[in-house]
Parts: structure tokens; sequence; C-alpha cells
């Protein structure tokens, strides 16, 4: 399951003192916008909620935790994985790790922690943490409910279920990447960019595959299309549901900036629920001026989806975060 990037924004108070004015010169300045089209939506607010949005944003990739701490993706063989620093593991760490941290057994669908072979002293090195527990020698979760946490000062892992695979999924809070990170960098607001759309529902919604730059798909609920006008044509864009809880369109979209300005693969929108539901006609905003980067924008160990043909535009929209340079 895809995870939402915009489910932990919070006011400008809360910009982090280390970013300072250089992320904030990544910020472009609220210049005078240009004419509106005629189905742009007035801002019911002030610019500041979304030069809010823009330095959270830039506060969560860059937490000890964000995508800017990713940087390893291994995939796990059947049997013992041993991981550790040291050059006979079977997943190699860099930095300050342990020589032998752990070994996940992997039999079936069935996933065991297990102390590390040969370790001085014996047993999980001393803060190696599960779930923030000292370690114990048993069942782990992948991350398809409640996955297990595993930590050890500065790093984190996670086993992720793809398909018929599983894969450790490695950050470190001390990476390069987050370490000299100095801010996103953005379009103009421009309230041209924020629009109502038509919501056309699918009658019954389908499920849509998705593809991801591993080469495989995820199956995700399709419950309509946004139809609006822009410059002139008309467009469609067709959402999906991350799950089937979700309170947002997530919407996967690539259009003609990509070959310029913006990430070549695409560039993730969500939208909040129609105005009458899903199953109903009804109309919704689209802001494109909070279009983000997916992950793997910043790091190549991420596992992102592509956009469903009907999402690759071959208009341009020059609106929200650009290509991500360090």
């Amino acid at each position: 399951m895809i995870r939402p990037l915009s489910s932990l924004y919070c006011p400008l108070k809360h910009l982090i003192p280390w970013m300072g004015i250089a992320a904030l010169l990544t910020l472009p300045s609220l210049a005078a916008p240009h004419k509106r089209a005629a189905s742009a939506v007035p801002a019911s607010s002030d610019s500041k909620d979304l030069l809010d949005w823009r330095i959270q944003r830039a506060h969560t990739l860059s937490a000890p935790d964000g995508w800017l701490t990713l940087v390893g993706l291994e995939w796990l063989k059947p049997g013992r994985n041993s991981i550790g620093l040291a050059p006979d593991n079977d997943i190699r760490l860099k930095g300050q790790a342990p020589q032998h941290l752990a070994v996940i057994d992997v039999q079936g669908a069935q996933l065991k922690l297990l102390a590390p072979q040969g370790a001085l002293p014996a047993g999980f090195p001393a803060h190696f943490l599960v779930n923030g527990q000292s370690a114990q020698e048993g069942p782990i979760q992948p991350d398809d409910t409640h996955p297990s946490l595993l930590t050890h000062d500065n790093f984190s892992f996670v086993v992720l279920h793809r398909g018929d695979r599983y894969a450790l999924r490695i950050k470190d809070a001390e990476s390069p990447t987050r370490t000299s990170f100095r801010g996103l960098h953005w379009y103009a607001p421009d309230p041209r960019f924020r629009l109502t759309a038509r919501w056309i529902p699918f009658t019954p919604p389908h499920q849509e595959k998705i593809p991801t730059v591993l080469g495989t798909s995820l199956d995700l609920t399709a419950p309509g299309l946004a139809e609006f006008t822009l410059d002139g044509k008309t467009i469609q864009l067709e959402p999906v549901l991350e799950d089937p809880n979700a309170k947002q369109l997530f919407f996967i979209l690539r259009d003609a900036t990509s070959k310029t300005t913006t990430y070549q693969s695409a560039r993730f929108l969500y939208a909040e629920i129609p105005d009458h539901g899903l199953d109903q006609p009804g109309t919704l905003t689209l802001d494109f001026n909070r279009l983000q980067n997916p992950p793997c924008a910043y790091t190549p160990y991420a596992t992102c989806p592509l956009p469903p043909y009907i999402n690759r535009l071959a208009i341009p929209i020059p609106a929200g975060e650009q290509r991500y340079s360090k």
C-alpha cells in the first residue's frame, strides 16, 4: 500500500530552525498571479496557507524518518538474511552500524527475527529495538497492516511486502541526502491552477492497474473521473483510492513540464472527496499548486506508482513542485 505524503502538515511556526533562510529562499515570492481562467476557484484564504503547506512538506521530507533518509531497499531471499556492517552479511549496511545486527528468516509468508550468529557479545547489539522495546527473537510483521519497526541508533528498518516477495527498507537519519538538504523548488503560486472540476462517478467503481517503477502493478480502486477546463481544453483525470477507507482522492499524473522543469516520471496530487460523495455526480477542487514529487524523486530506493494512461497529459501544468536538486 502506498503511504500518503501529505498527512503530517503543520503551520509555519513549526519550521525547523536549521532550515532557516536557505529553505525559504527556494520558495517563490508570492507575486501577483496570472489572470484567472473562467474555471479558477477564488482563494478561500490568503497565500500563507499554501506557504505553510509547502514549508511543512519540506519539514516532513527531511524529518529523521522522512524520505530523505532512505538509503536502501534490499530484497530478502527465502531463508536467513543476515544484516550488518561486516562483509559476511547478506545485507551490508554503511555508516555507523554494528558489524552484525540481526537476521531475518523468511519462511513463506512467515518472517522471524533472529539474533546474529558469531556476534560478540552474543545476542542482539545494545540499543537494537523492535517497536520501541528491546529486541527479542520472534515473529515480525511486514507493512501489510501494522509493520514491525526495527531501530538501532540512527537506523530504522521495515519489511515491505510486494507481490510475492519481501524487501527490507533501510533508513539512516544521518544520510548525506538528509544532512545536505537545502529545500525544495516550486512554481510561484497561481490561482489559475486552483480549479473546480466536475465529478463523474463510475457505476460501479472499477479496479485500475497502476504500474510501478519496479515493473509490477498495484490494483487500486478508481471511483470516477474529474473533468475540468484549462486554457480552453477539456481534461479528464482519474484518481484512485490508496485504501478502501481513504478520505482523499489520489491523483498520479504527468504533464508536458516533465520534459523540462518537473520530475520526469510523475507527480502526485491529493484532493478532498467530491461534495456529493464518490457515487454521485458533483464537484471538487483541484489545486495544482499542491502538486508534489513522489518519493522516487529523492531516492532510488522508493517503490513509486506511475500514472495510468489517461493521466499522461500532453499539455503543461506549470504549477506545484519542480524537479529536486541537491
